[in-house]
């Protein structure tokens, strides 16, 4: 059914539960898991700042990179306890389109996402979990 599988993931609690959830499924399914983290890009008063120290806009850049990784060799260590090779993917740019154009060139049938608990119905609407259940070009399964 689903071989190849997408995890959206970053040091949220709700991307902690959809990593379980994708692992799990993986391993029931045999498919092929892969772990997807944004780096959205920095604020535009960044380059005031950057005015100020003109190194800064590197060093904020290389410390958010260095961070992903350390996220992602935490989750393949999680996913490697039950026996699934977790491949790690940084990305670049708007993550709803950045998350897309992923899902898209890698052929994935199913992203997993993990859902805020407790939010309002309007805050839904413009957050980048609802926007990707709407543009996802497969499956989409939200945990909450």
């Amino acid at each position: 059914m689903f071989k190849k599988i997408t995890v959206a993931y970053n040091d949220s609690p709700e991307a902690n539960r959809a990593l379980a959830q994708a692992i799990d499924l993986a391993k029931a399914l045999g498919a092929e898991l892969s772990a997807i983290t944004v780096i959205e890009d920095l604020p535009a008063y960044a380059a005031f700042a950057a005015a100020a120290d003109s190194t800064l806009v590197v060093k904020l850049n290389e410390d958010a990179q260095e961070q992903c990784k350390l996220l992602h060799s935490s989750a393949q260590q999680c996913a490697l306890r039950k026996g699934i090779q977790l491949k790690t993917h940084l990305l670049d740019g708007e993550p709803c389109q950045s998350i897309v154009r992923f899902l898209l060139d890698t052929k994935t049938d199913l992203v997993v996402i993990g859902l805020h608990r407790n939010t309002s119905h309007i805050s839904r609407l413009w957050s980048t979990v609802y926007e990707l259940a709407l543009d996802a070009p497969c499956s989409v399964l939200g945990v909450h």
